[in-house]
């Protein structure tokens, strides 16, 4: 397979992009092809990034492009429901993650199709965001510094094509 220096090429020893090596987390469940709902896995395969959110009280916009995250924003993680691996607004009865949280985690969220679909059970909400701390795994997202996250936020362009491996 030939890498474009746009592509965004994760292994467990990191990220590569537009020649440079970012240190990153993955998800506690490993990389796998078999992802589901709740595994803590990154899943593998080529995935493209079709989105940007920011929280605007906390950073400056990234890009033209990218989203503001308002107070009530959440992402569906509730399989079998209609929105399920998307943006929705609250109230929503369903489980969910809510996208303005109180840490700095999801200051900036870079949002794959992993699963854009919806396909039930096939798991939702893989992105790419701001890490706890060295080392510490996700639930399945990539995490970065919050350095190296707004750098990659800044070139990165929407449609790159990340690739885990």
């Amino acid at each position: 397979m030939s890498y474009s220096p746009a592509d965004l090429v994760l292994t467990r020893r990191g990220l590569r992009f537009m020649g440079r090596h970012l240190p990153c987390s993955i998800g506690k469940g490993g990389i796998r092809a078999d992802k589901r709902e709740g595994d803590g896995a990154t899943p593998v395969g080529e995935h493209r990034i079709t989105g940007m959110l920011y929280r605007p009280d906390r950073v400056a916009r990234p890009q033209p492009w990218a989203e503001p995250i308002r107070p009530g924003d959440l992402w569906s993680d509730a399989s079998g429901y209609a929105a399920y691996n998307s943006l929705v607004r609250a109230p929503y009865p369903a489980s969910h993650e809510v996208l303005r949280r109180a840490d700095p985690l999801y200051d900036i969220v870079l949002v794959t199709d992993w699963n854009e679909d919806g396909k039930p059970g096939a798991g939702s909400a893989i992105f790419l965001h701001q890490r706890r701390r060295p080392g510490f795994p996700t639930e399945g997202c990539v995490a970065f510094s919050r350095a190296h996250l707004i750098w990659l936020a800044r070139h990165i362009l929407p449609g790159a094509r990340l690739i885990v491996r």
